[in-house]
């Protein structure tokens, strides 16, 4: 990007005198891919300012969803669900959504793990299905069930390793480290949709026993106990799972379905049909929010709400004069 806009005599110009930065704008995953190049590259970024809207910095239960039963709010339905489910299963970036928040997942067998980054906390159902794939796929030619079963268990493991690994280092993760302060990164976070915001995990004989339960999914943000108003979220990421650690929470921003204009009729149906998640982008507010923060002042008819908990006179978003939503 840096070189091709230096070919545009503005910016020729411009940074004749000043280092070449540019801004970014992540959705979903892509907050966590711009978190991660900062963690690694430091202040050799060449980033003035950044946005995240969805991100799940600490995870969100549809992953382990997904890889379970091969439905969910993190892909369409267009493939059948046992598909679905071993694409999702081999799928290395998924492990890197599960969620990692206080209570996201519940047991009451004392043997479960209470984090989902050990492999006896999964049904054998993945292990057997990663079996399968090095049995049709693998280069170690003819080979027993009993090594192909061995063989797909330190996959697992290895695949959850790595998701960890890069889950703590993001965790540890200081906008320092890359010469940003707090006000150069606009955290936007979708709420008041219902959202898988715990899972519990049962005993079935030996083994786990995911409960996919409606009960799980939850709105209660217009509660007004903080504790049970973060149990809502954008309809995929839990408000819990969409906090970064690297923010103060006053300068989270929270934005809800109901911020779609008058206008915006077609969005408005298409958040219903397919979460209010995915259609965050097209939101005319972000865009607003967007740009506003990238110029540094509040453009007219731009507005958010703090984070639960947050009272309006403590909030501190990285937008000057910006509104409280209603």
């Amino acid at each position: 990007v840096i070189a091709r806009s230096r070919l545009i005599k503005h910016y020729a110009r411009q940074w004749e005198d000043e280092p070449a930065r540019v801004n970014l704008v992540g959705h979903s995953m892509g907050g966590l891919i711009i978190a991660g190049y900062l963690e690694r590259v430091g202040r050799k970024a060449p980033i003035d300012k950044v946005v995240s809207l969805g991100t799940p910095f600490q995870g969100s239960l549809e992953a382990p969803v997904k890889i379970v039963t091969g439905t969910g709010s993190l892909g369409g339905p267009q493939e059948p669900a046992s598909r679905e489910r071993e694409a999702a299963r081999l799928t290395p970036a998924l492990y890197h959504l599960l969620p990692s928040y206080r209570n996201a997942i519940r047991t009451s067998a004392d043997d479960i793990p209470g984090n989902l980054y050990e492999v006896d906390a999964w049904q054998p159902g993945v292990i057997e299905t990663l079996a399968e794939f090095i049995r049709l796929h693998g280069l170690k030619g003819r080979s027993s069930q009993r090594d192909r079963k061995r063989w797909a268990r330190d996959l697992l493991a290895d695949l959850l390793q790595t998701a960890r690994t890069h889950r703590r280092r993001l965790n540890r993760f200081r906008l320092e480290q890359a010469g940003l302060s707090e006000d150069r990164w606009l955290c936007l976070i979708g709420v008041d949709a219902k959202t898988r915001v715990q899972m519990h995990v049962e005993r079935s004989g030996k083994d786990p026993l995911f409960k996919i339960q409606s009960r799980d999914r939850m709105n209660l943000w217009a509660e007004k106990d903080p504790l049970k108003q973060r149990l809502t979220g954008d309809g995929t990421v839990p408000y819990r799972g969409a906090e970064p650690k690297f923010l103060d929470r006053r300068k989270l921003v929270c934005l809800r379905p109901d911020d779609f204009g008058y206008w915006e009729v077609r969005d408005r149906a298409l958040t219903s049909a397919s979460g209010f998640h995915g259609m965050l982008p097209n939101l005319n507010l972000a865009h607003r929010l967007i740009v506003s923060h990238f110029m540094g002042y509040a453009r007219k008819g731009t507005w958010g709400r703090p984070a639960p908990g947050i009272a309006v006179e403590d909030w501190r978003p990285p937008i000057e004069g910006l509104s409280i939503g209603d």
